[in-house]
């Protein structure tokens, strides 16, 4: 049957879903110091204001949220709760405070919204969550008895009970718990399954980054070859990737040769007395630099195009939660990200992120001061933060 000319125009008119889950907004209703806050998020972000009005907090909160999407407990993502709560926030009857985050995530199964409710105090744990998609909700939880460690869950079955219920342990995120839950024998229990995944995927390849030249500096002792968060194990990352493949390091030396002072012919590590080693750069003329000699900005460049050029497989991040390769988009948090960049590294990096991320496979979040030298750039979405 000929489809309707108004449905003919409906599906051209229809933005593509995306084919790899990604997190399109996030949500602070109330965090730290937003209240009713939400932030669009494209392939390459860019949050942007003076100090205080939040950037890092926001950027806190999407790594809280990816931590609980890949199973973490609640008390190791937020050591300290109460930093987390408006400052202005009253305790209830009961002396109960907290906070709000949530997200939305695309792909297949259309935007998929997540909020979650945090108590902070007196007690931390999830006091309500809810899993969503076009208004419909698939999961909720609720505490019912604030003397048991559990919430209510409620989870659509679109069988002969629309609902099945169950109690869920209230310091993990029920999300990522479904899987374990839902058997997936009714149509309903399978979009929940689905939109679970999606938010899951989406969540679970984040990549938390802010290198820090005092201690790239210094020679490590060699590992397991995966990135650290600051970046400190750079030269034990260089030692076990500069040979893995020649035509990404090809590449990752160019960009620093872009970036940095004076002739780069090679970035490589060699071994030093210790069982360490470090970092170099070859002029190509027999004489090489060690990190130690390089600025404070030129090794923050250096980290930065390393992680973006060398993916998940070389960052450190729990193998055992990451959805497979054809299905993930790593999103990098960097805090400051040009802090310390001249002009030339900060277009350099601009350049080079901009590259990646419309291929797919990497997605960038960024905070800083003044986005001047990113606005206007195709491909970035610069959300401007006001104190």
């Amino acid at each position: 049957m000929a489809a309707s000319p108004a449905k003919t125009a409906s599906a051209v008119l229809a933005p593509p879903r995306p084919d790899r889950p990604c997190v399109t907004e996030l949500r602070l209703s109330a965090f730290a110091g937003h209240r009713r806050a939400a932030f669009p998020l494209g392939p390459l972000t860019v949050l942007a204001g003076p100090s205080g009005c939040g950037k890092t907090s926001a950027l806190r909160a999407y790594e809280a949220l990816a931590r609980l999407g890949g199973g973490a407990e609640l008390g190791t993502v937020f050591p300290d709760p109460a930093a987390c709560v408006p400052e202005r926030a009253r305790p209830d009857a009961q002396r109960r405070r907290g906070f709000r985050i949530g997200c939305t995530a695309d792909g297949p199964e259309g935007p998929v919204r997540l909020d979650v409710a945090v108590q902070a105090e007196p007690e931390l744990r999830v006091v309500g969550e809810r899993l969503s998609v076009d208004g419909l909700v698939l999961l909720q939880t609720a505490l019912r008895d604030p003397g048991r460690r559990a919430v209510q869950a409620a989870w659509y079955t679109a069988g002969p009970s629309p609902v099945t219920r169950g109690p869920l342990p209230d310091d993990r995120l029920g999300t990522a718990l479904v899987p374990l839950r839902v058997a997936g024998k009714t149509d309903g229990q399978r979009r929940v399954l689905a939109a679970a995944e999606q938010m899951l995927v989406a969540l679970r390849s984040v990549f938390a980054c802010d290198p820090r030249p005092g201690r790239m500096r210094e020679p490590v002792p060699t590992g397991t070859g995966r990135l650290l968060a600051g970046c400190d194990n750079l030269a034990d990352v260089l030692w076990r990737t500069r040979p893995a493949c020649a035509r990404r390091h090809a590449r990752f030396v160019a960009a620093v040769r872009a970036g940095c002072t004076g002739p780069v012919a090679d970035v490589l590590a060699e071994p030093v007395v210790g069982g360490v080693v470090r970092g170099l750069l070859d002029r190509g003329d027999g004489v090489r630099t060690g990190l130690a000699r390089l600025g404070y900005g030129e090794l923050r460049y250096v980290a930065l195009v390393l992680v973006l050029l060398t993916g998940s497989g070389v960052l450190e991040a729990d193998a055992a939660g990451e959805p497979p390769g054809p299905l993930r988009t790593l999103t990098v948090l960097a805090d400051g990200l040009d802090r310390g960049l001249d002009a030339r590294q900060r277009a350099q990096l601009l350049a080079l992120a901009t590259e990646m991320c419309e291929r797919g496979d990497i997605r960038l979040v960024g905070s800083v001061p003044d986005a001047s030298w990113a606005a206007g750039a195709e491909g970035v979405t610069v959300v401007h933060l006001e104190p």
